[in-house]
């Protein structure tokens, strides 16, 4: 019997073989959204294990071993990282059809050269083999990063962030960008008044300016803007439950700054207001400085307020939202249009049954100045598995131009999660491939079909964010894997 993940995994058909070892498996990577520290990327540190490069920070095991029955003290807490790894090994077997079981099994394959299936019976065997080859240099983060074939990191990074490390990373000679992306929600987070005005004191001295008034806000965030600008940022990011699209007047917005910079606690519409206004300004300097905005719709943050308090945010409690965004969405970007502030713009939506609505709206707002210049996103958080990206590909098929979807990304804090862009490049040839066996798409055409997997994987996304331009990013495809095997 072969290795689980073959050579063929995922792929269940002939074609669909050939688009994806011919067309998808090489091209490299731009993994535009992340949520890697480009500090352990600029220091270059080894990891201090397995449990540290693959469990510390990972929410997405963390659920699934919470629901699994393991106490905290194995996910979050003070147990040894052998028996926090330990744990995880005895949840894998039953995250059968959850994408982690497939994740799983890819990343110790492509990563670690290690076929066996984890298990209780594996664990010790593949946490001495995993934590031998993290102890050797091939193993750091650098060195990961160019062994996976990736080309391109966009980084998570508040406004008020020094960016030191990205600095740090560019004068280093390191092969592959690390740029940032300008993530403003604290700006946008006025629901504690003295938390708000702490942090814009700390935008202020980012600025190098007092923020006394909303004329200062403004000036220190394009102060800001034009800094990750020559950094070399080209998309921003905002996660939204939904579109905040009030109307609004600039009197009305220096009066609501102004009461909760007195310390003033906000209104509900005060702050949707503020919150409309905002939003809208950060949009047209993205316009303007021909920044892709990412649009990140839907999510429930923090339900569960005993864990909450008790180890804090992105620990694996967030949750699908319900509001809805169609009707505030089209006014929001009805507004930038107006304005002639509307740039190029990706949408994700987290709850099911908003893609087909933020594809129509997408597709609203396309003027023909640029390909795909307005699209649905690639399938996010909850819906990163194999239905919610059949999903995503086939409603972005239906309303828009797959043909130029600038592709995945992982959406991650490891290191060790490449292994995504190429479960998605599967899925993706599988489609393909079965629509040319089905007759739904000509087989005459499969040239053309190969060469826009290719653009999906790597070319549409190079293009798009302008990577292909300034020469640091190419096309000369790479062998996204290491050819390592080991038989625990």
């Amino acid at each position: 019997m072969g290795a689980f993940i073959g050579e063929n995994f995922l792929l269940t058909n002939d074609t669909a073989v050939e688009l994806y070892h011919r067309h998808a498996a090489t091209m490299p990577v731009i993994d535009y959204h992340c949520h890697l520290d480009p500090k352990a990327i600029a220091q270059n540190r080894r990891f201090g294990g397995i449990a540290e490069a693959w469990l510390a920070g990972d929410h997405y095991k963390w659920r699934a071993m919470r629901a699994n029955g393991i106490d905290e003290a194995y996910i979050t807490g003070g147990k040894s990282d052998y028996e926090k790894f330990g744990k995880w090994a005895e949840t894998v077997p039953y995250t059968m059809r959850n994408p982690l079981y497939h994740w799983t099994h890819l990343e110790l394959a492509r990563l670690f050269g290690i076929d066996t299936i984890l298990s209780p019976a594996t664990a010790r065997t593949i946490y001495d083999r995993c934590n031998e080859l993290l102890a050797t240099d091939a193993f750091r983060p650098r060195e990961l990063m160019e062994r996976c074939g990736v080309r391109v990191v966009c980084t998570t990074d508040d406004p008020a962030d020094s960016l030191e490390y990205h600095r740090q990373i560019a004068q280093s000679g390191f092969s592959v960008r690390v740029l940032p992306a300008w993530r403003p929600d604290r700006v946008l987070a006025t629901e504690d008044s003295a938390a708000y005005n702490r942090y814009i004191d700390t935008l202020g001295e980012a600025a190098g300016t007092d923020i006394a008034s909303y004329d200062d806000l403004l000036e220190a965030l394009r102060r800001r803007h034009d800094y990750f600008a020559r950094c070399g940022c080209r998309l921003s990011d905002h996660g939204l439950d939904t579109f905040p699209a009030e109307d609004y007047t600039e009197r009305a917005m220096r009066t609501v700054f102004a009461k909760i910079r007195g310390g003033k606690t906000l209104s509900a519409d005060e702050t949707a207001l503020l919150r409309s206004g905002l939003l809208t300004e950060l949009a047209a300097m993205d316009g303007e400085a021909g920044w892709t905005q990412q649009f990140h719709i839907g999510p429930i943050r923090n339900p569960n307020s005993i864990m909450f308090r008790r180890i804090g945010p992105d620990t694996g409690f967030d949750a699908i939202g319900d509001k809805p965004c169609a009707e505030a969405g089209h006014r929001f970007f009805d507004r930038l249009r107006r304005r002639d502030a509307l740039g190029k713009t990706i949408l994700y939506n987290l709850n099911p049954k908003d893609g087909e609505v933020l594809a129509a709206m997408a597709y609203s707002f396309n003027d023909g100045s640029t390909p795909g210049m307005m699209q649905l996103g690639a399938a996010w958080w909850f819906l990163d598995q194999e239905n919610g990206i059949r999903r995503q590909l086939d409603t972005l098929s239906s309303f828009g131009l797959l043909s130029r979807f600038v592709g995945m990304l992982t959406d991650s804090r490891s290191f060790l999660s490449y292994p995504r862009h190429e479960y998605f490049r599967r899925i993706l040839c599988d489609m393909l491939g079965a629509d040319i066996e089905s007759g739904r798409l000509p087989r005459s055409e499969t040239a053309f079909i190969g060469r826009m997997v290719e653009d999906i994987c790597y070319h549409n996304a190079e293009r798009y964010f302008g990577f292909e331009a300034d020469g640091k990013a190419d096309s000369a495809p790479r062998n996204p894997v290491p050819n390592i095997r080991t038989e625990p």
